[in-house]
């Protein structure tokens, strides 16, 4: 919806899909798009060479971290890491350093940041056996990492304005069908800090909820030890260090 609305204000719109298929089903359900780049999230070398496709098309006036994994038992990539992490929380940080520096990001996170763990000790899952594994508190956990990535790009690219946004209970098929929050007031705040034009878009740092405007985020993403922290174990194991 997102994209469709985008396209009609006359914008150019790249889209992802993680494979061919979907990118084919992505094409026919936005025609208007200029092109979709293709790569699955929860491969670091498909991520990297996602970015590198991205750098072809030129320079974007914003990147928006939409793609997400939420409910399903625990699931270990080709790197070994859990696929929710990989998917929600390295994979926006990769590209975020290697596409080249838009005039806007935009990270979609969800108010369940508050509800998974704040700890950095072992977000990998390499100290936990994966029974413990609970999809609510992990799916909590990787938007916890999100959020934290946006202060910390926020902080460290003051020429590119980093933002959050909840989008709701809205019905997609990601979330739940019959979500009751409204779509259009959803993609209403998706276009405000798409574009730019908004006071709201050039607040870096700030978090946003559909219908609330702009919330405080959870006290313990505001920690800027951990913010750099959570830069330093992602740099160590995808080897993509922050210029």
């Amino acid at each position: 919806a997102t994209a469709k609305a985008l396209i009609a204000k006359g914008h150019s719109v790249v889209l992802h899909a993680r494979n061919d298929a979907r990118a084919k089903d992505a094409r026919e359900a936005v025609p208007g798009a200029e092109a979709v780049v293709i790569g699955d999230l929860s491969s670091l070398a498909e991520t990297k060479a996602l970015a590198e496709a991205v750098n072809k098309l030129g320079t974007f006036d914003c990147v928006i971290h939409n793609a997400a994994i939420c409910m399903g038992p625990y699931q270990e990539t080709v790197d070994g890491i859990p696929a929710i992490v990989a998917i929600n929380s390295v994979a926006p940080y990769v590209l975020s350093v290697l596409i080249k520096r838009p005039k806007r990001l935009v990270f979609v996170t969800s108010g369940m940041h508050e509800f998974g763990t704040s700890s950095l000790t072992d977000i990998f899952w390499k100290l936990r056996p994966a029974g413990l594994y609970e999809q609510f508190s992990a799916y909590g956990s990787s938007k916890f990492l999100l959020m934290l990535l946006m202060k910390a790009f926020a902080r460290m690219s003051p020429d590119t304005v980093s933002t959050s946004l909840e989008p709701g209970h809205v019905p997609t098929k990601m979330g739940d069908p019959s979500g009751t929050d409204s779509m259009e007031a959803a993609v209403d705040l998706y276009l405000s800090l798409a574009e730019g034009e908004d006071e709201i878009s050039k607040k870096s740092g700030s978090y946003f909820y559909v219908g609330m405007g702009e919330l405080p985020v959870f006290k313990a993403v505001e920690d800027v030890k951990d913010q750099d922290k959570l830069i330093e174990i992602f740099a160590d194991f995808t080897g993509v260090k922050p210029q």
